[in-house]
């Protein structure tokens, strides 16, 4: 009797603690969970490494830190602050009225009468959209006085992020090994299911982030130039824009080039509006269509609509971070239930072969 409360107190304990700290680790969430992450893709180049260098294990760690370095964090630090610089520079263009976004969706108007009856049936107005971007345009330079400190505050804290997410990639990939050990002996679920359960953490963190990343890469670069070679203002900015937005399956880039090909429509640019057109479609579409199932889906071992909705899904809920946490918890729910399933079916936790059902094949009648 002694021994078990003895042994509930301890638990209880031991859960309020943990809460504790998961409490005080919270504002640090997302430099956690990316250093874990880049950890997890730049790990097999460690080891690599430190079977070259016999055992040296902090040299490796050192070694494959700068090459995240420079493969990681200086090439996108170098993209963003020129897509700002570019971005302010268009701010500046909007608050001197050489930019007006309200006359653009007035020369879109009146070019296309219909469109103004179509979005009526679905209540949407195009003269309140463009009230809105003039009060937007008008409030902006307010906005921006009052928010300099901030955001030179916002700065500062995105270079501390950054330096303490490098620490911890250094420590993860040296003492990696040994944290996963520690984590396999104090989780009460059985050594193999543990072992399942983490590899298949590291298989989807590492086809999610790759595959979004080259597709990001691609797509927004294809982007940039074909507005740079049409002659649209921002091209640098906008192809960044279209990179973050890539995150978002199927329509991500559209939803920067379709309007501005209407707007090139609008102006009498049809030329110009028919190659976007067909570039957005016939190219950048096509990268997503046939890479994101190769790179994201094959290599997560997951159906194509469960990407597509776990991708979404992470988005709207976990914001930027959520195109991989989304895929993750996607990745390990299945795997949960593979586990349950097969155990069920009286196969030893360890056992390789799992017993699922057969995807019907296409007879070609």
């Amino acid at each position: 009797m002694q021994q078990n409360l003895e042994n509930r107190t301890f638990l209880l304990f031991l859960i309020l603690v943990s809460i504790g700290f998961l409490i005080v680790l919270k504002p640090f969430f997302g430099t956690i969970f990316w250093a874990c992450a880049i950890s997890i893709i730049f790990y097999p180049l460690y080891l690599k490494l430190v079977e070259r260098l016999k055992g040296r294990t902090n040299l490796s760690a050192l070694i494959t830190l700068f090459a995240c370095i420079l493969i990681v964090v200086i090439p996108v630090t170098l993209i963003v602050s020129s897509a700002v610089s570019e971005g302010s520079d268009f701010y500046k263009k909007l608050e001197d009225g050489e930019i007006n976004p309200a006359q653009y969706i007035e020369q879109v108007r009146n070019a296309f009468p219909a469109l103004q009856q179509t979005l009526d049936r679905f209540g949407f107005d195009l003269a309140k959209l463009k009230e809105s971007a003039l009060n937007a345009t008008m409030s902006g330079g307010k906005w921006a006085a009052q928010n300099a400190i901030s955001i030179g505050q916002n700065t500062f804290k995105l270079l501390l992020n950054i330096c303490l997410m490098l620490y911890l990639i250094f420590f993860l990939l040296r003492d990696g090994n040994y944290l996963l050990e520690l984590l396999i002996r104090g989780l009460p679920m059985g050594d193999a299911r543990e072992r399942l359960l983490i590899a298949k953490i590291g298989q989807v963190t590492r086809a999610t982030i790759k595959g979004n990343l080259v597709i990001a890469i691609i797509q927004g670069s294809l982007g940039g130039i074909i507005f740079w070679a049409l002659g649209i203002p921002g091209a640098l900015l906008w192809g960044v824009v279209m990179a973050m937005l890539s995150l978002i399956p199927a329509v991500g880039p559209a939803i920067v080039w379709a309007p501005v090909a209407l707007y090139l429509f609008a102006t009498g640019a049809n030329v110009k509006a028919i190659i976007l057109i067909g570039f957005g479609m016939g190219v950048i579409g096509l990268v997503d269509n046939i890479l994101r199932p190769i790179l994201v889906g094959r290599d997560t071992r997951m159906p194509d609509y469960i990407v597509l909705l776990s991708t979404l899904g992470g988005l709207a809920i976990f914001g930027l971070n959520g195109f991989v946490i989304g895929p993750l918890v996607a990745g390990l729910f299945l795997a949960f239930w593979g586990i349950f399933i097969r155990e069920i079916h009286l196969f030893s936790p360890d056992q390789e072969k799992v017993t699922t059902p057969q995807k019907p094949k296409d007879s070609g009648k």
